[in-house]
Formats: structure tokens, sequence, C-alpha cells
């Protein structure tokens, strides 16, 4: 059985044994024969909210907030439409802020922004990164749970108007990506953000794919997302090409719930028993443009690994873990997995992004995790990870030394497919 593996810009082609492979898929979904007519649709008869004309005023300041360079968004698509369809109401450009939900992402460059949002549109409009880093960039609004202050983004705070756009799916512990997540995550400090992505939050059972009402991680999430103010969500959902199929626009939780369920319909895989190995993705570029992301991938397969199986990913990592990164000092801190653990249960132990490390090694205590990517052996021996060389030939080495009932499932699109034991 050949397999196509999303895997950077294109797919690996991966043969696996016809009688012992069962491959996992979203239910596929075509796209909208008119994308932009859908989206123009979306705007004048919004979920749960006014029409988006009816929001503005000759002189509203307008944020549209739009996903970074590691999202799938078709910025470069949705951005152009929105910009026009203001534009055709009367809406002037110096009214308008492009916000970049980098969460505690690195600042997009002036390329990267020009890719993902046209040229023309970075020319003529005002783009700005969110700098999680730079509390004067924020303004504070009350605390999270835990006392933390709850820091959002200065230019989506004091718009009149706030666009919240980006794309739906699965995600690994906030249950669905897009909704709140623009506003926080997304233009957070980093500050707040360690708050809600803490260790209590993270280990909770319920911060999982799928759920989002009782997680708690996403309502205090939305909670601070609601503090902000009322904000117009522009959400879409795509297929395997990139196409959208869906189309959820106007209050912000009835749109998203809306979006989200749409999704969950195409996601949700059951399946009937645990697989010995597990080959996964992490969907291909971008959002396998390094190993921080990577953990996506391995949290979807690890939903139906058998105990002591083994998961093998497959994810480019073209920038790295990337190196210097909060998550690369934090691995190379640990002498293994486990210690990460130990040294998260340690009172007042807080660091940036130790949230995908906590993950990491939880997938860890129940599997062996092996790497197929562009980085060295020794930099994924560092992030206590195996290197895989061929996947092909792993998956026959693991299947013979496991024996003949052992079987394997592939996940082609990674975290796009929430797999679950029936």
């Amino acid at each position: 059985m050949n397999v196509h593996l999303a895997y950077g810009q294109g797919h690996l082609e991966v043969e696996f044994p016809d009688d012992r492979t069962t491959v996992i898929e979203p239910s596929f979904r075509p796209g909208l024969p008119d994308e932009r007519a859908a989206l123009e649709t979306a705007l004048n008869r919004p979920i749960g909210a006014p029409p988006l004309p009816d929001w503005i005023r000759p002189d509203s300041r307008i944020c549209i907030l739009f996903t970074d360079i590691t999202r799938a968004t078709p910025n470069h698509r949705l951005i152009p439409w929105l910009l026009e369809y203001l534009e055709r109401r009367g809406v002037r450009r110096e009214q308008i802020t492009l916000l970049n939900q980098l969460g505690t992402h690195r600042p997009n460059t002036q390329a990267e922004l020009e890719k993902m949002l046209t040229p023309a549109v970075v020319a003529n409009y005002r783009v700005v990164n969110h700098e999680p880093e730079n509390h004067a960039a924020c303004v504070q609004l009350g605390t999270t749970r835990t006392g933390t202050p709850a820091w959002i983004n200065r230019e989506a705070v004091e718009a009149d108007v706030r666009i919240l756009t980006g794309f739906i799916e699965p995600h690994f512990f906030a249950g669905f990506s897009g909704g709140p997540k623009a506003l926080m995550p997304g233009v957070a400090h980093v500050e707040t953000v360690m708050s809600n992505h803490g260790a209590h939050h993270i280990g909770d059972a319920r911060a999982t794919f799928g759920i989002c009402e009782g997680n708690p991680l996403w309502e205090e999430l939305l909670e601070i997302a609601q503090r902000v103010g009322r904000s117009f969500l522009l959400n879409v959902t795509l297929n395997e090409q990139r196409a959208i199929t869906g189309v959820f626009a106007g209050d912000l939780l009835e749109a998203h719930r809306a979006g989200r369920e749409f999704v969950r319909s195409a996601a949700m895989q059951k399946v009937k028993a645990p697989f010995d190995v597990v080959v996964t993705t992490n969907s291909g570029y971008p959002l396998d443009l390094n190993l921080y992301q990577g953990v996506k991938g391995m949290s979807a397969a690890a939903r139906i690994i058998a105990e002591g199986g083994t998961i093998i990913l497959a994810a480019e990592c073209r920038e790295g873990v990337p190196a210097q990164s909060p998550l690369d000092r934090l691995l190379r801190e640990a002498r293994s997995s486990e210690e990460i653990l130990t040294m998260l249960a340690t009172p007042g132990f807080v660091r940036p992004e130790q949230w995908q490390a906590q993950i990491q090694a939880l997938i860890q205590r129940r599997a062996r995790v092996l790497v197929y990517s562009t980085l060295a052996p020794e930099i994924l021996k560092a992030a206590h990870l195996e290197a895989c060389a061929d996947i092909g030939a792993t998956v026959r080495a693991e299947l013979e030394r496991r024996g003949p009932d052992s079987r394997v499932a592939v996940l082609p699109q990674g975290p796009l497919t929430i797999p679950y034991l029936a």
C-alpha cells in the first residue's frame, strides 16, 4: 500500500504492508465553488451578529487580526477580499491596522508578510507584528485565574472594531483553533500565555483535541478574549488542498461553535483498538516548519497508540527546533523527557514554551517517538527524540519485532484528523 504523507510543501511516498495498515484521514469536503462570494455572503449574513457594515462608523478604527506564517490560513486570499469589501463600503485605508497573531512565535519578516498578505496589502496598509514580550504594547485586562496579569495587544484593545480572522482545525490542547485564540494567545503577552498554558492546564485530561466547553484552558482564554469587548469573527475551514470548505462569520462564540462542529464532523475518526505503530505528520507546510509545532502531530498519534508502542512523525522542520528558542533551551537543560516533567512539577519552575515539552514528555511516557525530518540526528537526540532515516523500513522492522498480530495506523494529514478509540 502506497501512502502519500503530507511533508513540507509536498508529500512523501511510503510503502506500507497492505494487510496490516489502516489509513485514517478526515472525511473529504470539496472546496466552495466561489470562495469570495461565500465570504461576502458570510459578512452580510453572519451568525448571531449584525452584518459587518453595521459595526462600522465613518471614523471607526478597525483592527484586523491575521494568523502568522506557521498557520495554513489562506491570508493571501482572505485579507485582500476583506479589505476590498471594506473599501467598497467607504472604509479608508488609514482607518485599518493589520495585526499579526504571533502568540509567542518570532516576528514575521517583510518578505514573509508580503507572501502571506500580498505585496500590495503590505505596501498600502499599516501591518504590525504583535510584540509578545513588550508590556508597553499591551493593555492589562484583569488577571488570569492564577492571578497573572492578562495583557492583550493595545492595537486590538483600543480599536473600535476588531475582525478576528483565521481557520478552524483540531487543536491538541485547546480543542479547536480559531475563535478566541486570535486574541488569546494570538496577541497576548508571553506572561499571560505562560499562565494559561501552564502545567496545571496542560496536564488536565480535558485539555485535548475536540473539547472546548469544559476544557479549563480554553474556557480561560475565551474569558480573557471576551474582556477585550465585542469582536467580529471571520474563520474558514479548509480541506487537504487548502481550498476553503466553509466560512463562519459573526459572533465570536456562536460562529466559532458552528465552525468547529463542521470540522468535528469531518475530522473525528473512530478506531476499534490501539495500534502498535502509528505514523503521523504535521500536515505539511506551514505547520511542519519546526519541531515546536511537531508536538501536534505526535499528539494526534498518541490518541490511538498502544502502551509501549512506536510513533513516527514526519515533519520537515526546515527552521529547526528552532535553535536557541525557549523550547530548545528547555529540552537541552533536561537529561531526559522524564526529567522535564520533574522540573515542571517543581514549585516556581516556569519556562516559555514549556507546554510543548510537557506534552512531548507525557507522550513519551507511553510510547517511543521517532522523527523523520531534515534535522540532524544530534539535534533530535538533544530534544530527547530519535531520528528515523527510512519510514517504511522502520515500520517493517517494528511490525516484525512485535509479531504477526501487530498493526500500523497512518495519519497522512496528522493533527487535521482526530482519531479516537471507540
